[in-house]
């Protein structure tokens, strides 16, 4: 087992167990106890457990997960920007979704094209679409996330799964070329990866400041999406190590 495999499956086992144990894991992996603490050393420099003393535990639901309302009015420049380059890959008659949050919602503000479905998660890109006559709205309903404003569960996941849509346009809390796209909640990834799962093409959308990082639950891996719109914040040198990864970065 690959140490990425290993560090996945100890994340895997968190989940279920809520905390591990270094001696444990050791047996599991059939690897020195050494080997195992410089993996949870690594996965909390990430953000992605607790180091304890002999193992680890999650992270606490939620932990630092910022608010729709924290982040609306950060590099909102930005968002903008995302938006229209965004909104541009939009053509006459298509059914794109748009998953809920800050940069999201800059997209439906840029709509511009007529003829089109969107079928979303967010009560406040319905509400903005609502100035659009054109626009054909499909909530998928499900259970109100009222810090990110976003209905995720089953009900939501059960309303995807009747969908096809031509484009998803994704929110994420990081992106990484090792995590992928990552989330705090349990439940909003679940329903974020079948978003994915009905999309033709998937796009992220997201700013600089969301690259290199991870958190503990996955969404997807890179190699599930056709591409990233972000800002001019993202060096010449990350853009080659994403694009090396056969991701296309859209500036």
């Amino acid at each position: 087992m690959f140490a990425t495999e290993r560090k996945r499956a100890i994340l895997d086992l968190l989940e279920k167990q809520g905390k591990v144990k270094v001696i444990e894991l050791s047996e599991t992996f059939d690897v020195s106890e050494p080997t195992i603490r410089r993996d949870i050393k690594e996965l909390d420099e990430k953000g992605m457990l607790i180091r304890t003393h002999g193992g680890a535990i999650a992270r606490e639901e939620g932990e630092h997960e910022p608010s729709f309302k924290e982040k609306q009015d950060k590099y909102y420049k930005e968002k903008e920007s995302i938006g229209k380059l965004a909104a541009g890959l939009v053509n006459e008659g298509d059914i794109i979704l748009l998953d809920s949050g800050t940069t999201t919602l800059q997209i439906a503000k840029e709509l511009i094209v007529k003829n089109i479905t969107v079928v979303t998660n967010s009560l406040d890109i319905a509400y903005e679409l609502e100035k659009k006559p054109d626009v054909e709205v499909v909530l998928t309903g499900g259970i109100m996330r009222w810090n990110t404003r976003a209905m995720v569960g089953p009900v939501a996941d059960g309303a995807l799964e009747k969908f096809h849509v031509d484009i998803a346009f994704m929110g994420t809390n990081y992106i990484s070329i090792d995590g992928g796209l990552t989330t705090h909640n349990m439940m909003e990834a679940n329903t974020k990866s079948n978003m994915i799962n009905i999309a033709k093409r998937v796009f992220v959308v997201c700013d600089h400041t969301k690259f290199d990082k991870t958190t503990f639950y996955r969404i997807a891996s890179l190699k599930d999406l056709d591409g990233v719109i972000t800002d001019r914040g993202m060096t010449q040198e990350m853009m080659k190590r994403y694009e090396q990864e056969d991701l296309d970065i859209l500036i």
